[in-house]
């Protein structure tokens, strides 16, 4: 009965953080700011809010949703985020753990990398790999 309950809340949680994570991403597309050489600071303010949008929902995926499902067909489980990632992908739940592994890595570095010298690519790639993180919406 507790874990039906923590499951809905992560999903609640999930849902509105890729409806959030969907709104910024349109946002970029729309005001092409990846093709800009330069941003302004709203253009930085947006693609933070991107970032950590990205961020926040592909977490909620990976250390809860994820989680919560491979501790369900596995109650033993107590493995490393790569196991996790591995065994996820062996049951079908994710297609490529590397892919998840990376966005995993891009979250750390959106989180904690504050004056990145690549922030384009950072962004590029972030904006490449959140429709894999839109696309849990169909899972939830």
């Amino acid at each position: 009965m507790v874990q039906q309950s923590i499951t809905k809340s992560i999903k609640t949680d999930l849902k509105n953080a890729i409806i959030h994570l969907d709104f910024s991403y349109k946002k970029v597309g729309r005001l092409k700011l990846l093709e800009k050489a330069n941003w302004a600071e709203e253009d930085l303010e947006v693609l933070e809010s991107f970032s950590s949008r990205f961020a926040r929902a592909s977490d909620l995926y990976l250390s809860q949703y994820l989680r919560t499902l491979v501790l369900q067909k596995d109650p033993g489980f107590r493995g490393t985020f790569i196991d996790l990632l591995n065994l996820a992908e062996k049951g079908d739940l994710i297609d490529s753990a590397s892919t998840w592994f990376r966005m995993r890595a891009l979250r750390n570095i959106a989180a904690h990398d504050y004056f990145s010298s690549n922030l384009k690519d950072l962004y590029q790639e972030i904006y490449l790999l959140t429709p894999l993180v839109l696309g849990v919406s169909k899972q939830v």
